[in-house]
């Protein structure tokens, strides 16, 4: 199910967070109790369509549904950006910037700002090879994305962004080490 933050169905295309029953969705939390106690919700008959109700796993990610029931992945609830009353996407503006083919990594996060909430702040590397400058890569976003999705700035790492255990970019940590710095 696509639910809405008051736990009503989104209508088709309208982004929601991804809510899942079944039998093998909770094995990640196995002995979790915080994390069971985070994420397991019960659903009213009205949202599962059951007699009874029922309890469901709150994913945190958002999605969007299409009219043949297809997911779309928007990103997750704790990575999205808050700028200017906006919820943004990281990974539609990290899309956005490997569309110009100049960049190996990209990492799209929200750093604190007085007037916006946050500011998007755009961390890449350029492939092998290729000299960048951050002006090319603004100026595919102005093409693409609606002005408040626009980033702030963009910094050019010469070595890759950092990655969690997974293995995955660590946005959180590049944006705990850019909070100090954009301000200034």
């Amino acid at each position: 199910m696509v639910l809405r933050e008051d736990g009503s169905q989104c209508a088709p295309g309208e982004p929601g967070e991804l809510v899942h029953r079944g039998p093998l969705v909770s094995m990640g939390y196995w002995n979790d109790v915080e994390k069971t106690s985070a994420c397991f919700r019960q659903l009213s008959p009205r949202q599962s369509g059951l007699t009874i109700p029922e309890i469901a796993v709150w994913s945190g990610d958002t999605v969007r549904m299409d009219e043949e029931g297809f997911l779309y992945f928007i990103g997750r609830r704790d990575d999205m950006i808050k700028t200017s009353g906006y919820r943004v996407s990281p990974t539609e503006i990290e899309e956005i910037i490997y569309s110009t083919e100049l960049v190996a990594e990209a990492a799209a996060v929200g750093v604190s700002h007085p007037v916006l909430g946050q500011a998007i702040v755009v961390v890449v590397v350029p492939r092998q090879g290729v000299s960048l400058d951050a002006d090319t890569l603004l100026s595919a976003c102005k093409q693409a994305l609606p002005a408040y999705m626009l980033p702030a700035l963009v910094d050019i790492r010469k070595n890759s962004l950092l990655r969690n255990p997974n293995g995955k970019i660590d946005r959180k940590s590049i944006a705990n080490e850019l909070k100090y710095s954009f301000m200034e």
